[in-house]
């Protein structure tokens, strides 16, 4: 009986040193560190418990410049993460310094996807221009035109159940901002006017939404491109010029005037939902607020947009050994599948499945801005443009001492163009 309980023991035990020797760990990077990051933190822990085999050991940092240049320089010497979060917007310029492993039609049949699972817009920007696909989209997210309904109260700017109407163009917005500053908002329209990401995203989408391109076939602004930017950033001037907009407000300063109450309308991206979420449930908002995607201002429907990614980098001059890419797309499915639980960071998943899911149409905020991923227009194809990129040195540089009356709307577009042409020639 005793040789019989000590071979069962030994047996027990060597089961368990293999089942823990079979275990892979994936190393995960990411630049999720508010709000979304508590989110992907809580998808990673749920991901490790339901998967005894496969365990994700993430470090978050920096987002921004920070993140991408740590990515280069350890994915050069094999230092890297085997799964990262990602920038579509930032793809040309990482095929360019050659950092991204391919994703093949295998992988995704490992993870239980398919190319047309996706938004068809994410999953181009995704790829190269031959189609080779090099990251997996896992949301689409924009900036959204939030609003404070107090301003508003009986105004044709709300309808019957409170939600924002009637504004459908350019001259529209302006009328409801000068409504709001008669109606005591100190500053109307709050955005990021002293930082280039939020300049970047509202002169992109006014742009675009003349049919302008930034860049096409290497050439910066061309045509009556130079034109349109020229009228975009003199409709920013003149918000500032009627001081509809705060004066060099940082990101930080932009989200408080809003949340404090002192703005009326507020352009951000869908990434601060769960601050207005968070502030309301709390208790310490003070005010009904409601978010629509950004109306079409000008002539065609468009609005900037971006997609966090899943991406696999080089590992040097090594090949990821095949079990560890089956776990590593293992991840990646698992996340798609669950890309639910990342909507309620405000995003839009760009897996179809659960975009057009039952339970996602009836989220909110995000069902009633959801139609933007069919207008989501992302930056130029070019390795001078996306995330942390030249385009965005242009938007603090160029772009925003015009928008605060420094230059004439003009000549900003002149001096950006020939700042960026000359990265390209």
């Amino acid at each position: 009986m005793k040789l019989l309980k000590s071979m069962v023991l030994a047996t027990a035990t060597f089961a368990t040193a293999g089942s823990a020797l079979a275990q892979t760990e994936v190393v995960w990077w990411d630049f999720f560190v508010g709000g979304d990051g508590q989110r992907m933190k809580a998808l990673i822990s749920q991901f490790n418990e339901e998967h005894p085999d496969i365990q994700i050991n993430a470090t978050s940092s920096e987002w921004g410049v920070p993140f991408y240049t740590r990515v280069r320089t350890a994915a050069a010497v094999g230092q890297g993460p085997d799964i990262m979060s990602y920038h579509l917007s930032r793809v040309p310029l990482a095929l360019s310094e050659g950092i991204l492993t391919p994703i093949t039609d295998s992988d995704l049949d490992h993870a239980g996807l398919a190319r047309d699972d996706f938004f068809p817009r994410s999953i181009e920007a995704a790829s190269d221009d031959e189609g080779a696909l090099y990251a997996v989209p896992f949301d689409i997210h924009s900036i959204v035109l939030y609003y404070n309904k107090s301003y508003l109260e009986g105004s044709d700017y709300l309808d019957a159940e409170g939600n924002l109407t009637g504004i459908e163009n350019l001259d529209d917005l302006n009328a409801a901002l000068a409504l709001a500053q008669d109606n005591g908002s100190a500053t109307p329209l709050s955005y990021q006017t002293s930082g280039p990401g939020g300049i970047w995203r509202i002169f992109h989408t006014l742009l675009s939404q003349q049919g302008g391109t930034l860049i096409e076939n290497g050439e910066v602004l061309p045509g009556d491109n130079l034109d349109k930017a020229a009228r975009a950033i003199a409709i920013m001037q003149e918000w500032g010029n009627n001081n509809y907009q705060p004066e060099h407000a940082e990101y930080e300063a932009s989200v408080a005037l809003f949340t404090s109450g002192r703005s009326a309308f507020f352009i951000n991206g869908v990434w601060e939902v769960p601050t207005l979420v968070d502030m309301e449930e709390a208790g310490t908002l003070g005010f009904e607020w409601g978010a629509v995607a950004v109306p079409t201002l000008l002539e065609e429907d468009a609005i900037w947009a971006d997609s966090h990614a899943f991406a696999i980098p080089i590992q040097g001059d090594k090949e990821m050994p095949a079990e560890k890419r089956e776990a590593v797309m293992t991840v990646i499915g698992w996340m798609e599948k669950h890309s639910l639980d990342w909507a309620a960071a405000g995003h839009i998943p760009a897996y179809l499945p659960v975009a057009e899911s039952e339970a996602f149409t009836q989220m909110e905020p995000n069902a009633t801005y959801a139609s933007l991923a069919d207008d989501a227009v992302y930056d130029a194809r070019s390795d001078i443009a996306g995330v942390a990129s030249p385009v965005y040195d242009a938007a603090l540089n160029v772009i925003a001492p015009a928008i605060h009356g420094f230059l004439e709307p003009e000549q900003a577009a002149e001096h950006m163009q020939q700042e960026l042409q000359a990265l390209l020639n």
